[in-house]
């Protein structure tokens, strides 16, 4: 009996147009680094500073701190702007498909690579809440600022758990887009579901 989904944020449950590609690509391209497609998918669904990074060393140039905390501001607000004009959208049958869910009672929680000031704002525009009851769609959302490490560590969905108080990895199950979320569900312990409506 499945207690628990995780689900994975953009490319999975929400629509964002492939703006977080983008806005990435671009933040680290900005620095004078390259950015091979091949290196941009195995980092997607990864925590966006470790996925800068990541992004920098293999682009050729070195990330030094304050070029990292430069690229990711940068990063956050390119998202934004993108964001403003294109807004994001629940991707067809998802909020029914929460619903059908919680109907089970079953857990329904966000787990994302992004941290609370980018993710809170999404969630807003989208009108998806956290708590109790059927005016809310989402029982937990965890985001890195929320871990120590995001993807593929298994604590984004470990935190799930405890947000949820959920204690068996036998009765929860990850929605990811991403190989990155597939290998964090595996790392958790917990069964995993690979959708192809994103990465």
């Amino acid at each position: 009996m499945i207690e628990l989904v995780a689900f994975d944020m953009a490319g999975t449950t929400i629509d964002d147009h492939g703006l977080v590609y983008v806005a990435l690509a671009d933040s680290v391209t900005e620095t004078g680094a390259t950015v091979a497609d091949d290196d941009l998918q195995q980092w997607m669904g990864t925590d966006k500073v470790t996925a800068i990074i990541a992004l920098l060393r293999l682009g050729g140039v070195h990330p030094d701190d304050a070029l990292v905390v430069h690229t990711f501001a940068r990063f956050k607000l390119l998202l934004a702007e993108a964001y403003e004009r294109h807004a994001p959208v629940a991707l067809p049958g998802v909020e029914e498909a929460f619903r059908e869910l919680a109907s089970r009672g079953v857990f329904i929680a966000l787990t994302t690579g992004f941290s609370d000031e980018v993710a809170g704002p999404l969630l807003d525009s989208l009108g998806w809440s956290v708590g109790a009851g059927p005016a809310h769609l989402l029982d937990a959302v965890v985001t890195t600022s929320d871990v120590v490490l995001g993807r593929p560590a298994p604590y984004l969905i470990h935190h799930a758990m405890e947000k949820t108080g959920v204690t068996d990895v036998s009765a929860v199950l990850a929605v990811g887009d991403t190989a990155v979320d597939l290998l964090a569900a595996h790392n958790a312990g917990v069964a995993g579901i690979g959708v192809l409506s994103g990465g």
